[in-house]
């Protein structure tokens, strides 16, 4: 759902994928935080050495979700992993069984 109606919040799927290094989590988390994303869930294995983590998030309705996308883009180039961003009711229509 979209935040249309002032004081609701945008809700939003955040994937990374690549190869293991430290400070992944702590480099998306920090993005977030800076842009005011709450983290409300997030899970992640690591698998012969590929780090996948998906993360729940919730953006304060003055947060450009464009903003934290783009940042988020960015950051993945420095990292050399692959981060996705996309809003929960376009993620669940995607994966709907």
């Amino acid at each position: 759902m979209s935040a249309t109606k002032k004081g609701m919040k945008d809700r939003a799927i955040v994937t990374v994928l690549g190869k293991d290094a430290p400070g992944i989590v702590a480099a998306v988390a920090s993005a977030l935080a800076e842009r005011q994303a709450n983290i409300l869930d997030i899970t992640q294995t690591i698998l012969s050495g590929i780090f996948t983590m998906t993360m729940f998030v919730e953006l304060m309705d003055s947060t450009d979700f464009s903003a934290v996308k783009t940042d988020l883009e960015a950051l993945a180039q420095k990292l050399g992993v692959q981060v996705n961003m996309q809003r929960e009711d376009v993620f669940t229509y995607m994966y709907r069984i």
